[in-house]
Order: structure tokens, then sequence, then C-alpha cells
């Protein structure tokens, strides 16, 4: 009986790995027919929906953008890798237990964050200073 389950172990393998994606890719595009399918039996001509579509990814790309995204990032994976630098140090050296090094992860990525607010309200207002200065002129 044992080895009837081991022998599952395979074929549920490779039903994983490559149905549930198979699944999800089927169901993507599935879902994207269904879509305009509705919008053509709602009345509208393949331009129409063509036009629909391309306003949508227009409009997506007039959101607005953070300047500051790569320092963001930037200053997170300096403190996340200082942060796991120090706390292999730290248990190399103290033998501390891996709850203390990821406790020492998290800090660092928090203090990351902080760093990055700061930096970032820092010019922010003094960008703001400059445009009323401007303006007052």
């Amino acid at each position: 009986m044992n080895t009837f389950f081991e022998g599952l172990i395979p074929l549920f393998g490779i039903i994983f790995t490559f149905g549930i994606p198979g699944i999800i890719i089927f169901w993507v595009f599935y879902a994207k027919h269904r879509e305009r399918m509705r919008l053509i039996d709602k009345g509208l001509t393949p331009d129409e929906v063509k036009n629909y579509f391309k306003a949508e990814i227009k409009e997506a790309d007039r959101r607005p953008r953070n300047p500051f995204g790569a320092l963001k990032w930037g200053i997170l994976f300096i403190f996340f890798g200082a942060g796991i630098f120090l706390a292999n140090i730290l248990e190399q050296k103290f033998d501390i237990d891996d709850g203390i090094t990821f406790g020492l992860v998290v800090l660092f990525l928090g203090l990351g964050f902080l760093t990055y607010y700061l930096i970032v309200r820092g010019r922010i207002d003094s960008s703001n200073g400059e445009s009323s200065k401007i303006s007052n002129n």
C-alpha cells in the first residue's frame, strides 16, 4: 500500500508543475476572450473595441510615477544586505539564535524605510520651498 502512494508522487509532481500553470494561462486567455465577446455582444465594432483597450492602456500610462522609486529600492537593498551581513557575523561570533538574526534583518529593513522617508521628505520640502521662493519673486 505504501509503494502505491510513493508511485503517485512523481505523477502529482508533473501534474502540479505543468498542469496548474497551464490552467492559469488558459484562464487568462479565456477571460480576455469572454470580455471581448461581451463588448461585441453589446454592439461595439472591432475598431471600437480596439480603441477602448487603447484608451485603457493610455489611461494606465497617465498614472503618476514615483520619481524616487529607484532610490527606495537601492536603500532597501543596501540595508537588507547590511542586515544579513551583520546577522551572519553575529551568528558566527556569538552563536546567536536564528530568530534574532531574522529580527535583525527586519530591523535593518525598517531602518531603510525610515531613511528613505527622511530623504524623500527632505527633497520634497526643499523643492516646495524653492517653488514658493520663485513664485514670491
